[in-house]
Formats: structure tokens, sequence, C-alpha cells
């Protein structure tokens, strides 16, 4: 999906690197766990879980597979952040 969208066009880019940096943010949570940068790092996930959701509403004017992307990568932040493996 990345490759493709590079190709296809610069806003596409630009919406896989703000689902990137959604999906780094759900893994900072995960590692700052029990540490001083824990409040920060959930915070951070707030406003990265914003701008995703409100990126899936305007994926939707590129058509059905760039709002499914952007809902995957949304239900994936809330899995990383909420499972876990102990």
């Amino acid at each position: 999906m990345l490759l493709v969208a590079v190709a296809v066009s610069p806003v596409l880019c630009a919406m896989s690197v703000v689902q990137l940096l959604g999906l780094a943010a759900a893994g900072l949570v995960r590692l700052a766990e029990g540490t001083s940068h824990e409040r920060p790092s959930q915070w951070l996930l707030v406003l990265a879980l914003a701008a995703v959701g409100g990126l899936c509403g305007f994926a939707l004017r590129f058509g059905p597979a760039a709002a499914a992307a952007c809902a995957v990568t949304l239900a994936l932040m809330t899995l990383i952040v909420v499972f876990d493996a102990r």
C-alpha cells in the first residue's frame, strides 16, 4: 500500500505517513508503560487516535480501499495498546 500510495498521489503518501506515525505512537505507549514517560505518551496516543480517526473520514473521498486502510490502522493501534500477552 505504501509503495502504491507514493506512486499515485502526494495526498495518499501523506495519509500513509500519518498512519505510520499513529502506529508508532501506539508502540511508544507500550514501551513507556511503567516509566515516567507514560503519561506524555498516552496523550500523544490520544492525539494520534484523533488524527487517524479524522483521516478515516477524509479517506472516503479516495475510495473504499483508502478508507479501509485507515480503519485497519485505527483497529491495529487499538489492539497494540490493549492487547497484553502476559
